[in-house]
């Protein structure tokens, strides 16, 4: 694809992957991608809002107009060099294929986190998907992935919930 059509229409083709903004019409997919899933389950309202007001630092990707990947984001207000992942989603078709990887990736190069020098998330013990996911991402970009104690699991209601511990990757050179 054309680096110049991809600038100007935020999209990034590779093979048949199409990564994008969402748009709020994405956000019922992205929510039915992750009810038939393994991951936390938020409110269908929670995808709408982050396709319409944090799409600079959220991606989906789509195979053949598809939602198949989604990663929702955003820069939290008192440290804007950290783009925060709330939730990377991936369709069960495409695991096991880097699509979580590419997406991070995608996110990390975009305009809107250009001022982007950490990635964060948080991440339970038990997640070992995520967590090789975070390492792999700071191995590719020949940088840290910082590892730390953030919420612990007495703040969560009921017996359910494990710790969640930080995992910090950066800085990034750009």
């Amino acid at each position: 694809m054309n680096s110049d059509i991809a600038t100007l229409t935020n999209t990034t083709t590779t093979d048949t992957l199409t990564f994008d903004k969402p748009k709020v019409e994405d956000g019922a997919a992205m929510w039915e991608l992750v009810n038939n899933s393994t991951l936390d389950t938020n409110s269908s309202y929670k995808y709408i809002m982050m396709c319409e007001f944090f799409a600079e630092t959220c991606v989906v990707a789509k195979e053949n107009d598809k939602l198949v990947g989604f990663v929702t984001a955003f820069i939290p207000p008192e440290r804007q060099d950290v783009v925060f992942v709330w939730q990377i989603g991936v369709d069960q078709s495409q695991r096991g294929k880097g699509l979580a990887s590419k997406i991070l990736n995608e996110l990390i190069s975009r305009t809107g986190c250009k001022n982007v020098n950490y990635l964060e998330a948080t991440v339970t013990p038990s997640n070992n998907a995520s967590q090789s996911l975070f390492r792999r991402l700071a191995r590719d970009h020949q940088t840290e992935c910082e590892i730390k104690e953030c919420f612990g699991e007495e703040l969560f209601p009921g017996d359910d919930h494990e710790e969640e511990l930080t995992f910090r990757v950066g800085p990034f050179n750009k």
